[in-house]
Protein backbone atom coordinates (compact mmCIF):
# COMPACT_ATOMS: atom_id res chain seq x y z
CA UNK A 1 0.00 0.00 0.00
CA UNK A 2 1.22 3.32 -0.79
CA UNK A 3 2.15 5.89 2.28
CA UNK A 4 2.66 9.16 2.30
CA UNK A 5 5.06 10.29 5.06
CA UNK A 6 3.15 12.75 7.42
CA UNK A 7 5.75 15.07 8.37
CA UNK A 8 6.71 15.57 4.16
CA UNK A 9 3.34 15.27 3.72
CA UNK A 10 3.01 18.50 6.07
CA UNK A 11 6.14 20.03 4.54
CA UNK A 12 4.71 20.40 1.14
CA UNK A 13 1.03 20.87 1.52
CA UNK A 14 1.45 24.68 1.70
CA UNK A 15 3.53 24.40 -1.31
CA UNK A 16 1.28 23.24 -3.37
CA UNK A 17 -1.65 25.39 -1.80
CA UNK A 18 0.46 28.12 -2.97
CA UNK A 19 0.34 26.52 -6.68
CA UNK A 20 -3.01 25.49 -7.08
CA UNK A 21 -5.28 27.52 -4.43
CA UNK A 22 -5.90 25.75 -1.34
CA UNK A 23 -9.42 25.12 -2.27
CA UNK A 24 -7.79 22.90 -4.64
CA UNK A 25 -5.98 20.53 -2.73
CA UNK A 26 -8.36 17.84 -1.23
CA UNK A 27 -6.60 14.97 0.92
CA UNK A 28 -8.12 11.63 -0.70
CA UNK A 29 -9.03 8.73 1.01
CA UNK A 30 -6.63 5.56 0.81
CA UNK A 31 -7.06 3.67 -2.39
CA UNK A 32 -5.56 0.53 -3.57
CA UNK A 33 -4.10 1.26 -6.85
CA UNK A 34 -1.48 -1.34 -7.81
CA UNK A 35 1.21 1.51 -7.79
CA UNK A 36 4.79 0.31 -7.66
CA UNK A 37 5.69 4.20 -6.24
CA UNK A 38 5.02 2.44 -3.11
CA UNK A 39 7.93 -0.14 -2.69
CA UNK A 40 10.02 3.42 -3.14
CA UNK A 41 8.12 5.22 -0.41
CA UNK A 42 9.01 2.38 2.37
CA UNK A 43 12.62 3.10 1.80
CA UNK A 44 12.57 7.48 1.45
CA UNK A 45 10.49 9.68 3.45
CA UNK A 46 8.05 9.96 0.72
CA UNK A 47 4.64 11.96 -1.22
CA UNK A 48 2.74 10.92 -3.42
CA UNK A 49 -0.06 13.08 -5.14
CA UNK A 50 -2.18 13.47 -7.73
CA UNK A 51 -2.97 16.36 -10.56
CA UNK A 52 -6.47 16.73 -11.73
CA UNK A 53 -6.56 15.78 -15.22
CA UNK A 54 -10.31 15.25 -15.70
CA UNK A 55 -12.45 17.75 -18.12
CA UNK A 56 -14.30 20.62 -16.45
CA UNK A 57 -17.21 19.28 -17.35
CA UNK A 58 -16.66 15.78 -16.45
CA UNK A 59 -17.80 14.46 -12.73
CA UNK A 60 -14.23 13.02 -11.29
CA UNK A 61 -16.10 9.81 -9.83
CA UNK A 62 -17.38 8.89 -12.53
CA UNK A 63 -14.80 9.57 -15.15
CA UNK A 64 -13.37 6.58 -16.68
CA UNK A 65 -10.23 5.50 -14.96
CA UNK A 66 -6.88 5.60 -16.78
CA UNK A 67 -6.94 2.40 -17.86
CA UNK A 68 -10.26 2.28 -19.66
CA UNK A 69 -10.63 2.63 -23.56
CA UNK A 70 -12.75 5.60 -22.46
CA UNK A 71 -10.25 8.08 -20.33
CA UNK A 72 -9.03 11.24 -21.74
CA UNK A 73 -6.97 13.26 -20.34
CA UNK A 74 -7.29 16.88 -20.04
CA UNK A 75 -3.79 18.22 -21.07
CA UNK A 76 -4.21 21.19 -19.39
CA UNK A 77 -3.06 19.36 -16.35
CA UNK A 78 0.54 18.78 -17.31
CA UNK A 79 1.59 22.18 -17.14
CA UNK A 80 0.40 22.62 -13.24
CA UNK A 81 1.63 19.28 -12.55
CA UNK A 82 5.11 20.65 -13.83
CA UNK A 83 4.66 23.76 -11.77
CA UNK A 84 3.69 22.04 -8.57
CA UNK A 85 6.39 19.28 -9.11
CA UNK A 86 8.95 22.23 -9.42
CA UNK A 87 8.14 24.19 -6.78
CA UNK A 88 7.97 21.09 -4.28
CA UNK A 89 11.72 20.12 -5.27
CA UNK A 90 12.47 23.90 -5.53
CA UNK A 91 10.80 24.74 -1.42
CA UNK A 92 12.34 21.25 -0.06
CA UNK A 93 15.70 22.28 -1.49
CA UNK A 94 15.56 25.48 0.19
CA UNK A 95 14.64 24.08 3.35
CA UNK A 96 17.69 21.21 4.03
Amino acid sequence: MLYNDPALTKQILPTLQRVVGADHVKETHVITASEDYSFFAQKVPSVFFFVGITPADQDPLQAPSNHSDFFYLDERGIPVAMHAMTQVVLDYMESK
